[in-house]
């Protein structure tokens, strides 16, 4: 097949079979036959399943599934795969971890395991009498929900209640319909997202106005998860680094600048065991960005404090919609050996020792940030990812890295420098 002109118009590209599409991308883009090749590489995922998970498969990326240690959650010890491209993530999680083991490690629950569908209504001509209108039909309701899915009601989930917002808007008055759904052990969007349309044209007939948006809310403020624990003083150093990372933390609670790097690094670890069990990223991390700002400005989604007894105690809470059945989590072969490796059972679970793990990540970083800086460990790691970029094999990655590291210069243009200095 000929592209001509370079045009992205490619007509019937969605009906052609992945090796065809990979001939258009690489005469669209003038890919080499290294490049092509390495597109037709399929990794750990069947090239018939990629097909059918989304649309227009040229290739699947493979990202690295690292396993943190050290992690003990309620009482239970657990390996806890996760899937990342960042250098220091699963190693800060692991340090972390072992660093309060001996104290118990970390202590979790879960708020609920509630989502909430949204049905916008515009045009309503007297809203409050509206919303009382809707109220009063709140078993009807339930049962038109229910009615939807009777497996999700047979495993004990369903309907299980009704908000009605008054939202004033640029646009005028809105009225806000909130259906409250135990999704179980699934992430649950198609669920709700079902019965938002199923009742959004008897909300409109009921509050007199039109309905509009129907679909699910990311900030999953009914499916928080939370987790704890304790660090004693001898375990990260002595107080004055308790002390540092205390400073660290009320820096980033007090300031978004710092927040959103300090939640950025929390979602390091969460997104990447989000990531490895086939769960939904952009959703986690949607909402907990949204949970951080829920008071108006965005701030910290951790908490740390000094005990009594002069320990550091650090907590984590957020939202954390996530399954163990349904999307890739049910279909994709190394998120359901990811899921044999936690060995969960339930969706609550899992969203538990997410928490524990963002927990953990948060006391990595802002450990590294108050004492030697960030860059130290972070770099040391990094510097064999520059190395191999730089051409270095087998040992001389380790050779190069060390050189690397020890004159401060984990750059592209030293390490091809120091390659060709071994090489003579």
């Amino acid at each position: 097949m000929s592209i001509s002109n370079l045009t992205s118009r490619i007509s019937g590209f969605h009906r052609m079979s992945a090796e065809e599409r990979r001939e258009a991308v690489a005469a669209f883009a003038g890919l080499d036959g290294a490049a092509t090749a390495q597109l037709a590489r399929d990794g750990n995922i069947d090239p018939h399943l990629a097909e059918h998970m989304i649309e227009n498969v040229v290739s699947s990326i493979a990202i690295p599934v690292g396993v943190a240690t050290n992690l003990r959650i309620d009482g239970e010890d657990v390996l806890v795969p996760m899937a990342t491209e960042e250098s220091s993530v699963v190693a800060a999680v692991c340090n972390s971890a072992r660093q309060c083991y001996d104290r118990g490690g970390f202590t979790t629950s879960m708020s609920g395991g509630e989502m909430i569908a949204q049905v916008q209504l515009l045009g309503v001509a007297d809203p409050e009498s509206a919303r009382l209108r809707i109220l009063e039909r709140r078993a009807e309701i339930g049962a038109l929900c229910d009615a939807c899915d009777p497996m999700l009601v047979r495993l004990g989930g369903g309907f299980r209640d009704l908000e009605v917002r008054i939202l004033p808007s640029r646009g005028g008055t809105m009225v806000i319909v909130h259906l409250i759904v135990d999704t179980r052990d699934a992430m649950g969007a198609n669920t709700v997202n079902t019965m938002a349309e199923t009742l959004a044209p008897r909300l409109a007939e009921w509050s007199g106005g039109r309905s509009l948006l129907r679909i699910l809310s990311n900030l999953a403020d009914r499916r928080l998860a939370r987790a704890r624990a304790v660090w004693p003083v001898e375990a990260i150093g002595g107080e004055a680094v308790r002390d540092g990372m205390l400073a660290a933390y009320h820096f980033a609670e007090a300031d978004p600048y710092r927040a959103a790097t300090h939640n950025k690094g929390i979602m390091n670890g969460v997104s990447a065991v989000v990531l490895a069990t086939g769960n939904d990223t952009r959703a986690v991390e949607a909402g907990a960005h949204a949970y951080a700002a829920r008071a108006g400005r965005y701030t910290s989604l951790t908490h740390w404090e000094m005990t009594a007894e002069g320990e550091l105690a650090g907590m984590i809470e957020l939202p954390m919609p996530v399954g163990l059945v349904g999307g890739a989590t049910k279909i994709h072969p190394t998120a359901q050996a990811c899921l044999k490796i936690l060995g969960v059972k339930t969706a609550e679970r899992l969203a538990r020792i997410i928490a524990a793990v963002g927990l953990a990540q948060n006391f990595g970083a802002m450990k590294a940030l108050a004492t030697v800086g960030i860059q130290q460990g972070h770099m040391a790691l990094h510097a064999h990812n520059v190395a191999i970029a730089a051409g270095a094999v087998g040992e001389e990655v380790g050779r190069v890295a060390a050189i690397l590291v020890e004159r401060r210069q984990v750059r592209q243009d030293a390490a091809t420098e120091v390659l060709a200095q071994l090489r003579g």
